[in-house]
């Protein structure tokens, strides 16, 4: 399937120079939908994960129909203040600023070493995801891979990520 043909370029947002690639319309085509968590179910359900952590926001609209597909939990990794329990906090930059993300302190059990995916719509930078991973190491997870629907090549984000895990891309710019 052609992703590309379900994703808006909106110019200049949020920022000017920014062009924000938007799946709204890919997520209102169920088709394309099915395509997403089908093509990162396949990529990583031999991987036997215990957890799919989805980053917010876009990355819950992902991560919990993935984590019913792969039969495990969802776990989300929120922007601050948002998690009503002990949290642990990690600090990161972006593409056009900074922010920090959080996590419950009891996401897994503890000292399980539980089997985690961790999924987003996109990889810029990879400030989120490489302070998405911390937050899954300090909660006692154990990171076996990253699904995103789009990745922005030019950014390099993949650099900032382990080495030593798999990282599934839909759709490359």
């Amino acid at each position: 399937m052609d992703l590309k043909a379900h994703i808006r370029d909106i110019p200049d947002f949020p920022e000017p120079g920014i062009v924000f690639r938007d799946i709204t319309p890919l997520l209102k085509e169920p088709d394309a939908l099915h395509f997403v968590i089908d093509s990162l179910a396949d990529v990583f359900g031999p991987s036997q994960i215990d957890y799919v952590c989805g980053i917010e926001s876009r990355g819950f609209i992902v991560g919990a129909p993935l984590a019913c597909k792969l039969s495990c939990g969802f776990v989300p990794i929120r922007k601050p203040g948002k998690l009503p329990a002990a949290v642990h906090s990690c600090a990161y930059t972006l593409e056009y600023g900074t922010n920090s993300l959080e996590i419950h302190q009891d996401a897994f059990a503890s000292g399980s070493g539980c089997r985690v995916l961790i999924v987003d719509d996109l990889l810029a930078t990879g400030g989120t995801a490489a302070a998405a991973n911390m937050l899954v190491e300090k909660a006692g997870g154990t990171l076996v891979g990253f699904g995103f629907i789009i990745e922005l090549t030019f950014l390099g984000g993949r650099l900032r990520l382990p080495g030593d895990v798999p990282v599934a891309v839909l759709v490359s710019y």
